[in-house]
């Protein structure tokens, strides 16, 4: 999966100059991107559902609240640096 996700980044980043030369995409150059963008966040929103999984998981535990704290932390990272970016990108 890293190496799907690797792939997704450099695509992202090689059809974001592509889009950047004002001219009008292609219809194979439209379907590049996004399927880029899908890919780069489909692994993100993976990574986000698995968290939360987690996250559910030991609040129904009732579990050590100093790790439910850094689950909710990290949580607010992915969401707030992984997926805000990429979307704003878009």
């Amino acid at each position: 999966m890293y190496g799907l996700c690797l792939f997704g980044l450099e695509m992202v980043e090689c059809m974001k100059r592509v889009a950047a030369l004002d001219v009008e995409l292609t219809v194979e150059e439209r379907n590049l991107l996004s399927v880029a963008y899908k890919n780069v966040i489909g692994a993100r929103r993976a990574s986000w559902r698995i968290i939360s999984s987690i996250e559910q998981k030991e609040e129904s535990k009732s579990g050590d609240s100093a790790k439910l704290t850094l689950i909710k932390q990290y949580r607010g990272t992915v969401r707030g640096h992984y997926l805000s970016c990429t979307c704003i990108e878009m």
